[in-house]
């Protein structure tokens, strides 16, 4: 009997000290069925003669540090849970990426200033958003899958389109809460549901960005930062 009680308060305390990251990816993986797989991450504190933290990737002079597949590549992105398990037992503190496209959600991202006037602007319009993840640098608006020929022709449609506008879409990546990279802590703005997170149309926040940034009283651009 004493026995089973310890193995149980093993398992209570290992449950317990389970990284953040691995808990994120579980839940993106298994509960929401989003395809995931962990950052290339950042370097130990202190690397590179003593400049920061860079990259954990060979390139010295890497634009996005920490934040994009390295090993494994972008094509293992799964929502098995053994594989997801193994990855961040390995490396508890790598981000989280999900792989966009496909069946996985995409996304529209913002610098974080415009962002935050842009979500201000959608909300007076009546706009309904889904997740919403924030950098210090830019922010990204989750939306439903969405193929890039279908992206063609929204944007075909359109007179014009804020050019500080991204999309991350079929074979694309995002980087997800908890994660951090060289632009800093990565979190929600808005949260997703916690059982199954509801995703906009791509066409509904295209054209809701493109009339927001477009209305301002002088000509000018609302979401300009």
């Amino acid at each position: 009997m004493r026995e089973i009680l310890g193995r149980r308060r093993r398992l209570r305390l290992r449950r317990r000290a389970r990284p953040a990251q691995l808990d994120a990816a579980l839940t993106c993986a298994t509960a929401w069925r989003w395809p995931v797989l962990p950052g290339v991450g950042l370097e130990a504190a202190g690397g590179r003669g003593g400049r920061g933290r860079g990259c954990a990737c060979p390139d010295p002079e890497c634009a996005v540090p920490g934040a994009h597949p390295f090993d494994p590549g972008l094509l293992a992105a799964t929502t098995d849970e053994r594989m997801v398990r193994w990855w961040w037992a390995n490396r508890p503190a790598a981000p989280i990426l999900l792989a966009t496209g496909g069946h996985a959600p995409c996304a529209l991202s913002l610098p974080a200033v415009a962002a935050a006037r842009a979500l201000v602007e959608l909300d007076r319009m009546g706009v309904r958003l889904g997740p919403v993840v924030a950098t210090p640098t830019r922010w990204s608006l989750m939306v439903a899958p969405y193929s890039l020929e279908r992206l063609g022709e929204l944007l075909h449609a359109q007179d014009w389109v804020p050019s500080s506008l991204r999309f991350h879409g079929e074979g694309g990546y995002l980087v997800l809460p908890p994660s951090e990279a060289g632009a800093g802590q990565v979190r929600w703005e808005r949260a997703p549901a916690s059982d199954a997170p509801w995703l906009p149309d791509v066409g509904t926040v295209l054209d809701a960005l493109v009339e927001a940034s477009s209305g301002a009283p002088d000509g000018g651009s609302r979401l300009a930062y």
